[in-house]
């Protein structure tokens, strides 16, 4: 029941999203290179959700964006260059972007690391290492409801600050960041 339900809210909020019209993920117009910083983020990793707390354990002190996306979820990929140009932005104030893929563990390789590479060079990034996505999420969020994107803002002592459900604006996301990083 869960599953569907998840399912069918996804679908609804990928309605009035563009889809492209050959298979594959739809990568936005405005690649990261546009907006991204110069540097590179080292390569994908696989993660357990003990490994990502401690992840976001090292962060404390940091405004940290954690957010859960995946080379299929196309309103994901519309927002990571807006993560990207708001951490280029706001990480001398204390700014962290992380995503973590829900793609298939077994994809790394193969898929995520190589999409990452050529649309989001900048973009930290894990990929979950559980049989299921809820084992990673309940790091942060017990009550998450697989629906993708999901971004968590977590204030400076780790705690979330903010649950972002579907995809939202570079200024939306910019307001709640800059809320918690004045925190």
């Amino acid at each position: 029941m869960k599953k569907r339900f998840a399912a069918g809210v996804f679908t609804t909020l990928l309605a009035g999203v563009a889809m492209p019209a050959a298979p594959g993920p739809a990568v936005p117009a405005a690649s990261s290179a546009a907006v991204a910083p110069a540097r590179r983020a080292g390569p994908a990793r696989l993660a357990t959700a003990t490994q990502l707390r401690k992840e976001l354990d090292k962060l404390r002190g940091q405004v940290v964006v954690l957010n859960f996306w995946a080379t299929w979820c196309t309103p994901c990929l519309r927002e990571i260059p807006d993560f990207l140009a708001l951490e280029q932005e706001l990480g001398p104030r204390g700014l962290k972007v992380i995503g973590v893929s829900m793609n298939e563990p077994a994809e790394l390789a193969s898929l995520v690391e190589p999409f990452r590479r050529q649309h989001f060079p900048a973009f930290s990034s894990f990929l979950r290492n559980e049989p299921d996505m809820d084992s990673i999420a309940s790091t942060v969020d017990a009550a998450w409801n697989e629906i993708l994107p999901t971004t968590w803002i977590l204030a400076r002592d780790g705690k979330v600050a903010h649950r972002v459900q579907g995809r939202r604006s570079r200024e939306e996301f910019r307001l709640l960041i800059e809320a918690a990083l004045r925190q």
